[in-house]
């Protein structure tokens, strides 16, 4: 049977969607939890930055071999696998009494989630007929991107009324309904690959990831001139190196570097990392001007995100028919004028706007963000054979992963860089100028306890100035997206046919 006509299909996207949401949910509420994480368990800021450090590597060093074991093993089983360690790790961060089995929680709940994203995304190619899988993709990049505004909403509201593990508790009963709905929804998908696992291929590309992304996360807490930020990039483009090489010349590779023969797959999977750019921007300075500057707590904090999703929603909606009538390339070029003009406003505030202003830009990135993301990624995969379908899907997530956390690394140096270069710290003590020139939050902490309102107010000014700066950034990587957009993307929407000859060019 024609699993693209399965009658459960959508149902059975209904199942991922939800298995999804708990990775956006546990990213998000994490972060609202740190201050109390500081107190309760004795954690030390570099413990702190662990508890997300922990998660990210993992993800990092195993998207691609969660991929590969996809593709031989069959997506169905290994998913069941991914939400029971999801399950099991967030009940773990829960009941865990130190720093270190907080760590080595949270390290668990990346196994999860580096078989959970990838996987389920390879499912929308087997599942779906191409005609039907712009639509699908819209929703699967609706679950991704759901739990972020949601994650400071409910984390928040369970701060305020529980205690701290119940942020990690709400996971459960989402895992429940997605461990009974893939088990039911889902069908069985059998393994297509066969030959030797690429043992040294996992190896190499598993420390190149690791290393890199790490390297890149030192640049934001020690800063660029760090020797062990140069010696971790460094050693990340050395590994990723010696893997490309060793793909070349393996006989059954871990990653299919005919992909990239593709024009479809390689500008595909490109944007949508330059479109997760400017979204990783933006949810990266948005918190920090809600909290810092317009004085919002962790609750309302969440709920000023929610246009982002909004926004998003409605782009999609409305980029899906976009594309059939005028093709990819107009639809997500028009995507990436809209992110520029957006983030131009963005870039443009001040710290008198109020949030009226905030959702006005905010709104225009995130109906960007839907006219761009779910286009480039369904173009992207619809170059992928069903049997390279959970490799292709890892690839594509690790790709975005890395410009991610690269993004961040880059952004926060821009912020932090332009922050510092404009508060006035003059006549404070050493610790609490300290403290100032961290963030735009410690600064006004400092203020309110110290009773200086001159300087809650130059560290607004000083935080909406670097706030600026960044998004200024971020307007350059838009319309480098715009350009390749317009250069690159088929004119039209590539048809059943013209997607069944390229995916079987590449497979072969």
């Amino acid at each position: 049977m024609d699993v693209g006509l399965d009658p459960r299909r959508w149902w059975a996207l209904g199942a991922m969607s939800v298995s999804l949401l708990v990775v956006g949910l546990d990213l998000t509420a994490l972060n609202v939890a740190l201050p109390t994480l500081a107190t309760e368990l004795g954690a030390s800021t570099s413990q702190l930055q662990w508890f997300a450090n922990a998660y990210t590597l993992v993800l990092a060093a195993l998207l691609l071999p969660a991929g590969l074991l996809g593709d031989r093993f069959g997506q169905k089983r290994l998913l069941l696998g991914a939400l029971l360690m999801f399950g099991a790790a967030s009940a773990a961060c829960a009941v865990s009494s130190s720093p270190e089995q907080l760590i080595a929680s949270r390290a668990a709940l990346g196994v999860g989630a580096a078989f959970l994203i990838p996987l389920s995304m390879s499912l929308l190619n087997v599942l779906f007929a191409p005609g039907e899988r712009a639509r699908a993709m819209t929703i699967w990049v609706m679950a991704n991107s759901l739990g972020i505004p949601l994650g400071p909403v409910l984390g928040g509201w369970l701060l305020d009324n529980y205690r701290w593990g119940s942020i990690f508790l709400i996971n459960l009963p989402l895992v429940a309904v997605g461990l009974v709905a893939v088990a039911l929804l889902i069908p069985a998908t059998r393994g297509h690959r066969s030959g030797r696992i690429d043992v040294l291929g996992i190896l190499l590309s598993g420390a190149g990831l690791v290393a890199l992304t790490y390297g890149f996360v030192a640049a934001g807490e020690r800063g660029w001139g760090s020797s062990v930020t140069l010696a971790c990039i460094a050693g990340g483009v050395v590994l990723l190196a010696a893997f490309g090489a060793w793909q070349a010349r393996v006989t059954d590779p871990l990653v299919e570097l005919a992909l990239f023969r593709s024009p479809r797959f390689t500008w595909g999977t490109v944007l949508a990392t330059l479109a997760s750019f400017a979204l990783m921007g933006l949810l990266f300075v948005l918190p920090q001007l809600f909290q810092a500057v317009q004085g919002a707590d962790a609750l309302s904090t969440g709920l000023r995100l929610l246009p982002i999703i909004g926004g998003l929603l409605i782009g999609a909606k409305v980029a899906e028919r976009l594309v059939v009538a005028v093709g990819t390339r107009v639809t997500v070029a028009t995507g990436f004028v809209l992110m520029l003009g957006g983030l131009v406003l963005g870039a443009l505030s001040d710290v008198g706007d109020g949030y009226g202003y905030a959702a006005i830009w905010v709104s225009l990135v995130g109906l960007s963000i839907g006219f761009t993301l779910p286009p480039v990624m369904d173009l992207a995969i619809g170059a992928l054979t069903v049997e390279r379908s959970g490799s292709g899907s890892a690839l594509i997530q690790a790709l975005r992963q890395v410009g991610g956390t690269i993004g961040v690394a880059i952004l926060g140096t821009v912020l932090n860089s332009a922050y510092r270069d404009q508060l006035d710290v003059s006549g404070l003590p050493a610790e609490a100028a300290h403290s100032a020139r961290d963030s735009a939050s410690g600064a006004v902490a400092v203020a309110a306890q110290a009773k200086l309102p001159a300087l809650a107010e130059s560290a607004r000014n000083a935080f909406v100035h670097g706030m600026n700066a960044t998004l200024w950034t971020c307007c350059a990587v838009a319309a480098l997206g715009l350009v390749l957009a317009l250069a690159f993307l088929p004119r039209r929407s590539v048809s059943v046919e013209s997607d069944s000859e390229e995916v079987v060019t590449i497979g072969s």
